[in-house]
């Protein structure tokens, strides 16, 4: 995973805990903006997500931000 990926994903990781709590839940869409401006980032997010991972579409943010910072 890119570095740009990996510290947007404890970015918005680490936004969605502060103000929501250990609980809260993202998909890999949380990491982009609502348009499709960066189709490359966006596929190797969902890659990682779906392909290497097996996520489920929503996880915990805990969850996620632990698997990226172990990478």
């Amino acid at each position: 995973m890119n570095k740009i990926l990996k510290d947007k994903i404890i970015e918005v990781c680490d936004k969605k805990i502060a103000s929501k709590g250990d609980d809260v839940g993202v998909s890999f869409y949380a990491f982009f903006k609502n348009k499709n401006d960066n189709p490359e980032l966006l596929m190797e997010a969902a890659t990682w997500w779906i392909e290497t991972h097996k996520l489920d579409h929503f996880e915990k943010a805990i969850k996620i931000k632990k698997l990226v910072e172990n990478l």
